[in-house]
C-alpha cells in the first residue's frame, strides 16, 4: 500500500483507535503527518456523535507518548553509534531520517535542555526526532514523558482547533479538503506558538532576574 492509499485509508476509517495507531506512527521513526489526523478527527467530530473533539486530542497525545516511547527507548539502550548507522541506512533514508536531521535535533536538545522535549514537539521537522536525543542523553523518563505530553497535547490540540475552525468557517465538505487546508496553516501555527512560548519564557527570566 502506498503513501496515497494508506492516507486514503485514514481517512475513510477514522476513529479513536486510528488516531492512537497513527498518531503514534507519526510520533516514532515512520513518516506519517499528523495532519492527515487529528484536523479531519476533529472536524468529523462536530458532526458526528461517535467522536468528541476533546478525546480526539487526549487520544492523540497518548498515540504521540507511545511513538515518542519508542524512540527514545531505541536511543537510549542503543546508543549513538546505531542510531547514526541507522540515520545513513538506506532504511533510514526511506524514513525520511539522515544524519543531519538526527544532529539538528541533538543540537535543538543540547541548546534547550530538557525542555527541547517540549518545544520540539512544536516544531517541524525536529517534532519526530526529538525524542531520540533525549534517549542518548540519558534523560529520565518521568520529566521525559512530562514534557512530551504538554508539548504533543499543545500541538494537537492546535491541529484540533484548526480541524474545529474549518468545520465552523468553511463548507469543505470531505476529509480530504480538510487535511489540504490544515496542512497549509499548521507549520505556521506551530512557529507562532514557539515565539508565543519563547516570549513568555524570556518574561519570566527577566521577571526572575529583576527579583
Amino acid at each position: 500500500m502506498n503513501t496515497a492509499a494508506l492516507i486514503a485509508w485514514v481517512l475513510a476509517h477514522l476513529n479513536y483507535w486510528v488516531v492512537l495507531l497513527f498518531m503514534a506512527i507519526e510520533s516514532s521513526f515512520i513518516p506519517f503527518p499528523s495532519e492527515v489526523v487529528v484536523p479531519p478527527a476533529a472536524w468529523l467530530s462536530m458532526s458526528s456523535t461517535e467522536m468528541n473533539i476533546v478525546l480526539v486530542v487526549v487520544v492523540a497525545t497518548v498515540g504521540a507518548d507511545l511513538g515518542a516511547l519508542v524512540n527514545y527507548a531505541l536511543a537510549r539502550w542503543l546508543g549513538r553509534p546505531v542510531v547514526y548507522r541507522f540515520a545513513n541506512s538506506r532504511l533510514g533514508h526511506m524514513c525520511l531520517i539522515d544524519q543531519a536531521a538526527v544532529e539538528k535535533a541533538e543540537a535543538f536538545f543540547r541548546e534547550h535542555g530538557a525542555s527541547s522535549t517540549f518545544f520540539g514537539r512544536l516544531v517541524p521537522a525536529v517534532r519526530q526526532l526529538i525524542s531520540i536525543p533525549a534517549g542518548l542523553a540519558g534523560m529520565k523518563l518521568k520529566p521525559f514523558l512530562l514534557y512530551t505530553t504538554l508539548g504533543a497535547g499543545c500541538w494537537n490540540t492546535v491541529l484540533a482547533l484548526i480541524g474545529w475552525g474549518i468545520y465552523k468557517w468553511t463548507d469543505l465538505k470531505t476529509p480530504e479538503q480538510v487535511v489540504e487546508l490544515a496542512t497549509k496553516y499548521s507549520h505556521e501555527l506551530g512557529y507562532a506558538i514557539i515565539a508565543i512560548a519563547v516570549c513568555a519564557v524570556c518574561y519570566l527570566v527577566y521577571k526572575g532576574m529583576k527579583r
